[in-house]
């Protein structure tokens, strides 16, 4: 039985604010042990689109839709985009060291480019979850209806975001990890545990931005964003419900590992031009996130973490 897509209809518990209007996107850098300033890839136009009325009327009718992410992807994989890649890599200090070589003919090409062997090591303590993508996380031990950050608590909980309530039964009242990737990223995605697949399904939906610029005025969006749903029964830490959301821009979500058992760092699947957004569900009781996520999400900020390294911890045994 897969997903169906759930009716979703959401008041944001907060607006536009002179913080989102003018104030940079901090998160915690837990490799430099300090906050740093986001540079946000196109942060004019996402402050136009959610900060005006105009914009968010020209965003639903136009950008949010499937063609729209679809053709702006595809000029992301022409000849013509790859003179995009070194202004890039120069303006947003890209260590290109820390990444296998080009030659990137296409900015597509450069936006999916893999680690160099070594650069990112997993964490091998079979109770500590390696983190699943390179991302800014947000870390639930268990999501409550009238939290209002990022989004409200009822548009992150599992039958919110699975969009069947029979599925979301294995995983109400359970953790969550919330990953947001940046155009900047690494945009690959990764297996934290070894185990098998159980089920994947889609679930239809639009492409706004998931950028916190957004999130502050359409609450809804993971929710009612293009989803990618599969259901992993893990070695270690039980069922999970692993998503990946589509975001504005996004050409395409590929699922590049097809066979029904994976092992933990396998590559799961990799995101083509634009931010995006993996989340993770799991069971009660079966493991909570790190306590520098739970308490750094309670202060509202994201820390980013390195793939591999640990996000999360089995509390009971399989």
């Amino acid at each position: 039985m897969c997903c169906q897509d759930a009716a979703f209809v959401a008041k944001s518990g907060q607006t536009l604010s002179s913080r989102t209007k003018h104030e940079p996107i901090r998160v915690w850098d837990r490799a430099l042990g300090r906050e740093i300033e986001e540079q946000v890839y196109g942060e004019g136009g996402v402050r136009f689109m959610y900060g005006t009325a105009f914009g968010r009327g020209l965003g639903e009718a136009l950008f949010a839709r499937r063609w729209f992410s679809r053709l702006y992807g595809w000029l992301q994989s022409t000849r013509w985009s790859g003179r995009k890649v070194a202004p890039f890599i120069e303006r947003y200090a890209i260590p290109m060291a820390e990444y296998e070589p080009g030659p990137f003919r296409t900015f597509n090409e450069f936006f999916v480019r893999r680690f160099r062997e070594g650069a990112r090591p997993w964490t091998t303590e079979a109770d500590q979850m390696p983190a699943f993508a390179e991302a800014r996380y947000f870390a639930w031990a268990a999501i409550a209806d009238e939290q209002m950050f990022p989004v409200k608590g009822s548009h992150l909980s599992a039958a919110a975001l699975l969009g069947n309530a029979e599925l979301a039964r294995d995983f109400t009242g359970g953790p969550l990890l919330l990953a947001r990737l940046c155009p900047v990223d690494y945009h690959r995605f990764h297996y934290p545990d070894d185990g098998r697949t159980l089920d994947t399904c889609r679930v239809r939906g639009a492409f706004h931005s998931v950028n916190p610029l957004a999130l502050a005025t359409k609450s809804d969006v993971l929710a009612t964003n293009e989803r990618q749903v599969t259901l992993l029964d893990t070695r270690h830490f039980g069922k999970l419900a692993y998503i990946e959301v589509g975001a504005m821009c996004v050409g395409k979500i590929v699922q590049s590992h097809t066979a029904p058992e994976f092992a933990r760092g396998d590559e799961k699947g990799y995101f083509l031009f634009g931010g995006s957004t993996v989340i993770v569900l799991g069971q009660p009781g079966r493991w909570q996130p790190a306590p520098e996520l739970l308490r750094n999400t309670e202060q509202r900020r994201e820390t980013l973490v390195r793939l591999g390294q640990s996000v999360a911890h089995r509390v009971s045994s399989p």
